[in-house]
């Protein structure tokens, strides 16, 4: 059985709690450490349940509050090369071990799959987890959806799926232009419905979950994001969840 849910998504913040058994890991954390233990605390966990932290790149709405979290606790976490390098001093003092981005890892009840993304880092990737029987997909941060970004997330039980905006209104909106060109770039961010579009190109038939992740708060809509992913699985609306920043998304279950 794996649970997941999420502490907040979007640019302030970004944490997602992943559990299976004992194990708990949790990819990103933009938040400080109060804020950190408060949202945990709404899940019913606090910071020494965790078992370690998987960061995605160095962004500080993914990556601000993780080394503090890490060192207060005594928590190991797992990164890539590129992001430790870009992570600098920050990561002084915390126990980081370096992943490489396509070799799977295993934490104790799950198998962590890392695979790179197009993205605006120095070496992000992002996540699929198993228990050896469910599979948890895991994608925002992309400016684009490669073969191997597809092969990966095909056939996922869950998937967290990044819908950063809509086209027309980041097109319409105040953004400078230079940032509306890096946001809808290659390594960007996904637009709602470049994430449909993926979403309809790969096997999406064992979906128990499906959650949109990342929204602008300027850009985007949550009833847009459903609408366009509930479109490219055929379903209700309403079954697609969304992510915000304030709240994240309670537990759901695979199983």
């Amino acid at each position: 059985m794996i649970r997941f849910a999420s502490l907040g998504s979007g640019s302030s913040g970004n944490a997602l709690l992943v559990e299976s058994g004992a194990t708990r890991l949790l990819v990103d954390c933009g938040f400080s450490l109060r804020e950190t233990a408060a949202r945990l605390n709404r899940l019913g966990v606090t910071p020494g349940d965790l078992t370690g932290l998987l960061v995605t790149h160095e962004h500080s709405d993914h990556i601000g509050g993780v080394f503090r979290l890490a060192r207060r606790y005594g928590l190991p976490v797992w990164l890539t090369y590129g992001t430790l390098m870009a992570a600098g001093a920050a990561a002084d003092g915390a126990d980081c071990r370096v992943i490489d981005s396509h070799d799977p890892l295993a934490v104790n009840d799950l198998e962590v799959l890392p695979y790179p993304v197009p993205h605006d880092a120095r070496e992000p990737v992002q996540y699929v987890f198993s228990d050896g029987a469910l599979r948890l997909g895991v994608l925002t941060d992309a400016g684009e959806a490669t073969a191997h970004l597809r092969a990966m997330l095909s056939g996922c039980h869950g998937l967290v799926l990044e819908c950063n905006h809509d086209a027309r209104m980041l097109a319409e909106s105040a953004y400078p232009p230079a940032l509306k060109r890096r946001i809808a770039g290659r390594y960007g961010h996904l637009e709602n419905q470049a994430a449909a579009d993926l979403l309809a190109s790969i096997d999406a038939s064992r979906l128990q979950h499906l959650v949109a992740a990342h929204l602008s708060e300027h850009n985007n809509l949550p009833e847009l994001a459903a609408r366009v992913l509930a479109a490219a699985v055929n379903c209700e609306e309403g079954w697609v969840g969304v992510a915000d920043q304030a709240a994240g998304f309670a537990w759901r279950q695979l199983g």
